[in-house]
Order: C-alpha cells, then sequence, then structure tokens
C-alpha cells in the first residue's frame, strides 16, 4: 500500500485544534507536519477571501474547520477554501468538520420548512469536498444526505476513558439520557463502561418549552452521568441535573460531545447542581468556558490526526470506534492507573 504525505490548511474557526492536529501528526510520523500558509481575510463589505501561499497540486488536502459560531461565515470559509485548493489542482479534498453545523435541522418538523444539512450536504460536495470527516453527528441519517464518503467518528470510546479514568467505582454509576431521543447514545455509552442506564422523558406544553420531566430508571444513590451530543444554552441539561438530584442521585455530572454553550449557558452550569460538565475541543471553547471551575475539555486532536493518518493510508476509520484502539494514543492524558 502506498502511503501519502497528507497536507493540512485550516480556517479561522478552532485554529488551535487545528494546530495541535498538526503536532500530533508530527508526532506519530516522526517528520514535521504542519498547517500550509495560507489568508483568509474579510474585505471591508464582510466577503471572505481566502489565497493558499504553498503548493498544492496532487496533494491530499485535509482542511479543518468547524462550522460552529458564527456558522454562516465558517461554513463559507470552508467552502471557499474548498473552490481555491480544487482551482490549484489538489489531488483529493476532505473537509475535517469536528463539529458539523445545521446538523440539528435534518428533517421537516412542519410544512414549509427547509432541510438544511441536506442543502450543506449539496453546498460541500459542490465545492469540491470529496470525502468528510466529522464527530458525533446530530443525527445518523445526515450521512445519507452525502453522495461521497462520510466518516463519522464518535466521542463515546473517548468518554469512556475519561469516565474509567475520574470514576473508581463504576458499578455505582448511571448513565442518564436526557431526552427519548438520545437513548442509543447513551446506551452505547452505558455498554462501554457497564453502566446502568435511566432516561428523562420530557413532555412539551409548546416548543422550547418544557412542561413536565420524569426519570425512568433507578437514581437514588448513583453517580448520575448525563451524557448528549450538543448543549446550547444548556437550559434542559440543567433541569435534567435538577430533576436527577430531587431523585436522589449522589452527584450528577454530564458528558457533552459539542460545546455550543451560547447565552446564558456558561452561567448556568457554574450555577447548577451538576459537579462537572465535560465536552470536547470540537469547537474552540471561550475564555469564559476555559475559566468554568465545573467544565472540563477533552482533546479530540489525537483520535482526529490517527483518523486523518487513516484516510491517507487507506487504512481503517472504524477501528477508532473502539477503546482498546485509542486507549494507545490517548496514554499521555490517561495513564494507566
Amino acid at each position: 500500500m502506498t502511503k501519502t504525505q497528507p497536507k493540512l490548511i485550516a480556517g479561522n474557526s478552532n485554529r488551535p485544534l487545528a494546530e495541535a492536529i498538526a503536532r500530533r501528526m508530527t508526532f506519530h510520523r516522526g517528520e514535521p507536519v504542519r498547517l500550509i500558509k495560507t489568508r483568509v481575510e474579510r474585505f471591508n463589505d464582510a466577503e471572505i477571501f481566502v489565497e493558499v501561499y504553498d503548493n498544492v497540486r496532487s496533494e491530499d488536502m485535509f482542511i479543518i474547520q468547524s462550522t460552529s459560531n458564527p456558522a454562516n461565515d465558517n461554513l463559507m470559509e470552508l467552502l471557499i477554501m474548498s473552490d481555491a485548493l480544487r482551482r490549484s489542482s489538489a489531488n483529493r479534498i476532505t473537509a475535517v468538520i469536528p463539529y458539523f453545523g445545521y446538523a440539528r435541522q435534518d428533517r421537516r418538523t412542519k410544512a414549509r420548512t427547509p432541510i438544511s444539512a441536506k442543502l450543506v450536504a449539496n453546498l460541500l460536495t459542490e465545492a469540491g469536498i470529496e470525502r468528510v470527516l466529522t464527530m458525533d453527528l446530530h443525527a445518523a441519517q445526515i450521512q445519507g444526505f452525502f453522495d461521497i464518503p462520510v466518516d463519522n467518528l464518535y466521542a463515546a470510546p473517548v468518554f469512556a476513558l475519561d469516565i474509567r479514568h475520574h470514576f473508581r467505582e463504576l458499578d455505582k454509576i448511571t448513565v442518564v439520557s436526557p431526552d427519548v431521543g438520545g437513548v442509543a447514545r447513551a446506551r452505547e455509552l452505558a455498554e462501554r463502561i457497564g453502566a446502568d442506564l435511566a432516561i428523562v422523558d420530557k413532555r412539551r406544553s409548546a416548543p422550547g418549552e418544557v412542561a413536565s420531566m420524569t426519570v425512568i430508571g433507578e437514581v437514588r444513590g448513583r453517580n448520575c452521568i448525563i451524557v448528549d451530543d450538543i448543549c446550547d444554552t444548556a437550559g434542559t441539561l440543567c433541569k435534567a441535573a435538577d430533576l436527577l438530584k430531587d431523585e436522589g442521585a449522589a452527584e450528577v455530572h454530564a458528558y457533552i460531545s459539542h460545546g455550543v454553550l451560547s447565552g446564558p449557558a456558561v452561567e448556568r452550569i457554574a450555577n447548577s447542581v451538576m459537579k462537572s460538565l465535560v465536552i470536547t475541543d470540537s469547537i474552540e471553547p471561550t475564555a469564559q468556558v476555559r475559566a468554568a471551575a465545573n467544565i472540563r475539555i477533552i482533546p479530540t486532536a489525537p483520535i482526529f490526526a490517527q483518523a486523518i493518518q487513516n484516510i491517507a493510508n487507506g487504512t481503517s476509520v472504524s477501528s477508532l470506534f473502539d477503546v482498546e484502539t485509542i486507549a494507545p494514543i490517548y496514554e499521555v492524558a490517561y495513564p494507566a492507573a
């Protein structure tokens, strides 16, 4: 099998993560891997302009860009960077999108509404992107919106490693889904650590308004871990934590793949009964998030760096779905007990 040298390029959405991925790949390859030199700027009328300084002809290119807030600007950066690379004769263009914006608009919830996730998939394909690498898509069916390969990594094995490192009594843990729709995600993590499962059933009186919440499962005296893919304003998350404490939970923690944390989210979390909230760095954390005492950030650079390397070498990406496979690449963060 012929191995190629992947080339990395990054937009402005999460530069620290892109640089961390480059450092991690340098460590694994034993040779320098750097972000190629580019200029990504805005004209006075906010138009985005991209210029690639390095030669990318016949290269295997990976664009690292989360489409997080500001979602439209970051998405346009990604599209324009892909167009610039395609017109510069890059051999293959892979979009590495740690957080896939617009994923919550994956279906029509009422009449005369769009399916924006499908529109974004079409835009990415038309811009010349030939492969997508992402993490914890909000809805699995979004992979089917693309006519190109989509590799969807999971945060669950990384979370399982973290839980095993920070919780010594795994038999006292109950994994909790904050709604019925997230049961599959919570069950997967529960199975990985051998924990029980509980569900918070929400009844809505109107869109965005929760009328009542009920716990299905035993949580009294247990260390409860709420698992979800996105935390936006943290309203539902904090209400679920309050309910679990009212039901007798000993401690409440949360593991969230993508910390959007908009509006009053950080303040709500700081004042909540949750002992800790663990998020990944798929979205660049703000200074307020980093300063929060009960928010902890898990790096995703190791798993993304390995996935990029596997794609470039034509080897398996699905091997990174197992805890045993990713444990060695996280050995510095989680040393053996």
